[in-house]
């Protein structure tokens, strides 16, 4: 198994009709470690697409190279810079990183925990891309390519505009409505560009939820759907990038987009009696050298695994009682997943020591 293509369930007190709700892990990033980006999940898209300049008259190069986007400690960082640099013949003073993810999907919700870059000029965003975008220098276009925008859809999760610090808006952008679109709401929040935040969309066949440390500022929900206000039934990919724009300011030196970690879920149906289940419990966390926890009668019997983040398995214990406490003291500090399962459910979770 690819240990960054971990399947992990998430169990909610969300149910109907006798069923449980249950969101899925399907795809992430934690940025485990340091140095350069897992070329695994990520393209760096670097081709210029529009005679020498970027879109929306920003004036940067996107580059590959590690002074614009690496890891460390644990944190992805995408740096703008001031800086004269020359790339397909084309001379620019700043440059910074536009990466692809190479996992396209439909439906689910995404997580991202990011702190934002600041200073007149700087636009960083977390967004996501119709897979069938005709667009040369992406991932996807080569494969799939099959479309232009704004006819493959595009879903802004996060934009931020140094000009107007601390709002963060969320856009929809397909032939109905695009560029300027009127498809779009934002909120202030404390400290964008000092602290970190959860920016989040739900995308269901009916809807697409935005917000922001669980605070929702736009849904979009067409009373009809088409090719023209709903295009979003194919996969999209996700894109972060942070542009420079011709304001900026002539301060601006260099900053960072710093990104925690990038989850994709979706949702799963299981056919479990509600009324029967008990939310596993797994505490403190982050760990101490003792870690306790409590299940539900349908777990008597199986087993508590805990794995590495490269899929090693770490430690087994059998489940013989409804409340347990498990030694992880040979543990060092990182991040590990924990799992329990039985024939019908599976509960992992992410711990932190």
């Amino acid at each position: 198994m690819n240990p960054f293509y971990f399947v992990i369930f998430f169990i909610f007190s969300i149910s109907y009709c006798g069923q449980t709700q249950v969101y899925e892990l399907i795809w992430s990033d934690e940025f485990e470690g340091n140095g350069a980006i897992n070329s695994t999940n990520w393209h760096h898209q670097t081709l210029l697409p529009n005679g020498g300049s970027w879109y929306n008259g920003e004036v940067q190069h996107y580059t590959n190279r590690e002074a614009n986007s690496y890891v460390s400690n644990g944190i992805l960082k995408l740096v703008a810079k001031r800086e004269f640099f020359t790339d397909q013949g084309v001379t620019k003073q700043f440059t910074s990183a536009r990466l692809n993810s190479k996992f396209a999907f439909t439906y689910g919700k995404v997580d991202v925990r990011a702190k934002l870059p600041s200073g007149v000029g700087t636009w960083p965003a977390i967004w996501s891309l119709g897979q069938n975008i005709i667009e040369p220098g992406n991932f996807w276009s080569n494969s799939n390519g099959t479309v232009f925008w704004p006819a493959c859809g595009e879903l802004d999760i996060m934009e931020h505009w140094g000009n107007n610090q601390d709002y963060v808006q969320s856009a929809i952008h397909s032939p109905s409505s695009f560029g300027d679109t009127f498809n779009k709401g934002g909120q202030f929040i404390q400290f964008a560009s000092t602290g970190f935040h959860v920016y989040t969309m739900e995308w269901t066949s009916e809807r697409i939820i935005f917000s922001v440390d669980g605070v929702v500022h736009y849904t979009y929900e067409p009373a009809f759907q088409d090719g023209d206000t709903w295009p979003f039934d194919t996969n999209q990919y996700l894109l972060l990038n942070v542009a420079i724009l011709p304001e900026i300011s002539p301060d601006f030196t260099e900053s960072s987009m710093e990104v925690d970690y990038v989850r994709v879920y979706q949702e799963e149906v299981l056919g479990i009696d509600n009324n029967n289940l008990n939310v596993v419990s797994v505490y403190p966390n982050p760990m101490t050298d003792l870690l306790t926890v409590k299940v539900p009668l349908e777990f008597l019997g199986t087993q508590l695994e805990i794995y590495s983040m490269l899929n090693q398995k770490l430690l087994t214990m059998d489940i013989h009682s409804e409340n347990f406490n498990v030694d992880v003291s040979g543990l060092g500090n990182g991040t590990y997943l924990l799992q329990i399962k039985n024939k019908n459910m599976i509960h992992s979770e992410l711990l932190i020591k």
